[in-house]
Order: C-alpha cells, then structure tokens, then sequence
C-alpha cells in the first residue's frame, strides 16, 4: 500500500516562507517519484512541481519558478516556498508517479496515488 502524507500548511502572510512536507516510505520512494499539486477553491488541481525520474531533472510551473524549490531527504520530499503570493493559496497535494511508466508531464491524471493534502493560506 502506498502512503503519502503531507503537513506543514497554515497560514503565512505575503512574503514570508513555509515548508511542506510529503512523508512517505523507502518502498514507496523506491518505486515512484513525487509530485506537487495544488488546488484552489472552485478550481481544479493544478501542477506545481514535478520530478522527471525519466531524465532526473525537476520540473517548476511558471507560477512558482525561483520561489519554489523541491528536495529529497531519507524518505520526505519537501517543497520549499519563499516569497509567498496570495494566490499561492490553496490545498497542496504529494502525488506518486510509478517509475515503471515513462515521465510525460506535469499532470494530475499521471499520479496514481495522493495524500490527504495540507492548506496552505497567504493572507495579510
């Protein structure tokens, strides 16, 4: 069974920084790699970043380029955040990629498997 968990959301003003993370397992890790999603209210979800385990490059959306920055650490995938905008807001999801299917792109439907996902809130 595969498991992801993300924490760390809240409520942060404009511009200041917070950092989410996605726990999951060796076994987990081992056989997928991880995703960023979030989704707005009234919206649907929508990348932020991805790792490409195809090429091992990281890909960032526009949006979120030179603010955002995803690392690796034993068995947590975090996504640093910095210079946080109001519309950064929304509910933020780790999804797991199976490895065995070749990276095509940055999109929901390619992740099989979603933790329960953690708000994030920039507001003043």
């Amino acid at each position: 069974q595969v498991q992801l968990v993300e924490s760390g959301g809240g409520l942060v003003q404009p511009g200041r920084s917070l950092t989410l993370s996605c726990s999951s397992s060796r076994w987990t890790l081992d056989r997928h790699s991880i995703g960023w999603f979030r989704q707005a209210p009234g919206k649907g979800r929508e990348p932020v970043s991805c790792i490409n385990h195809s090429d091992g490059t990281t890909y960032y959306d526009d949006s979120v380029k030179g603010r955002f920055t995803v690392s690796v650490a034993g068995n947590t995938v975090y996504l640093q955040m910095s210079n946080l905008k109001p519309e950064d807001t929304g509910r933020y999801f780790c999804g797991a990629h199976p490895k065995h299917v070749p990276f095509r792109g940055c999109v929901w439907n390619s992740y099989d498997w979603w933790g329960q996902g953690t708000q994030v809130t920039v507001s003043s």
